[in-house]
């Protein structure tokens, strides 16, 4: 990595793993999340002439073998690949920048990427592209001071959101924080400060834990759609279901700062029943 303007920059940024409280966060509820160092997206800026966004050769797919190459590529990974990511966190970054009086210098830019998070199994690849290259736009403009820590998940999920994506903040701000954080959305404290709040806790606190994926991916997007708008509409089983959810991971808290591992691992069944 490197911060002079002039020279190529590079981040990494971590998959996310939503341990308790998952998926509250989405509804003013609280949840400990952490990164995980297994997986990773990288971007790569490298000033340039032109502004351009490479596609990757295997994400960004658009020439097959046969047509029935086309179809088995599309529903074992989807549609879309980082390039529209890219794209759309240089808008939103531009416009934050834009309408909180921060001067962009002049300069265009190549960004690239590449990622090893296996795809739609829950690990955040989609959020982890985005943060690695925000690292980079902060860095090659040089106003990383100017954007507070706590306003870059929210930059962060814009970006998903202007590409039709339903999701919350945690795996913004398990990224941008790396490590294990335990994170309170309660609807007071975001509506006045415009950001959830956000506790970095000791990793060493952790029991040893094991990751299981299936590989049969799943747009996470179109199952948090479906449950926010019962949510808005007032269904009492989701939303005494969130309550209860959100109340695991501050139980959840206590637990590994006690280190009571016995109820850490019934809290982890319990909030996964309840996702059930």
């Amino acid at each position: 990595m490197a911060t002079d303007k002039g020279a190529v920059i590079e981040h990494r940024s971590y998959a996310r793993v939503g341990l308790l409280g998952n998926p509250s966060d989405v509804y003013n509820g609280r949840t400990i999340s952490f990164s995980l160092g297994n997986f990773w997206a990288y971007v790569r800026l490298e000033p340039s002439g032109n502004l351009s966004i490479l596609p990757h050769p295997a994400h960004d797919l658009v020439q097959f073998n046969s047509l029935p190459h086309l179809v088995d590529r599309l529903q074992t990974d989807g549609y879309y690949g980082g390039v529209r990511l890219l794209m759309a966190i240089c808008k939103i970054f531009h416009n934050y920048c834009k309408e909180n009086g921060i001067s962009l210098h002049e300069g265009n830019f190549t960004l690239s990427y590449d990622t090893n998070i296996p795809r739609q199994t829950g690990l955040s690849g989609s959020s982890a592209i985005v943060c690695a290259a925000l690292s980079c736009l902060l860095d090659f403009y040089q106003v990383r001071h100017l954007i507070k820590v706590e306003v870059r998940p929210n930059l962060i999920l814009n970006a998903e959101k202007e590409l039709g994506i339903v999701a919350g903040l945690q795996d913004r701000v398990a990224q941008v924080y790396g490590g294990l954080v335990y994170m309170d959305f309660n609807k007071k404290h975001m509506e006045e400060f415009g950001h959830g709040e956000y506790i970095a806790m000791d990793v060493d606190l952790l029991p040893p834990l094991y990751l299981i994926y299936a590989e049969n991916p799943s747009d996470s997007g179109k199952v948090h759609s479906t449950v926010r708008q019962r949510w808005l509409n007032g269904d009492e089983f989701i939303i005494s279901s969130m309550e209860e959810v959100a109340s695991i991971a501050l139980e959840g808290r206590t637990a590994l700062l006690e280190k009571d591992y016995t109820k850490f691992a019934s809290l982890m069944n319990r909030n996964f029943d309840l996702r059930r």
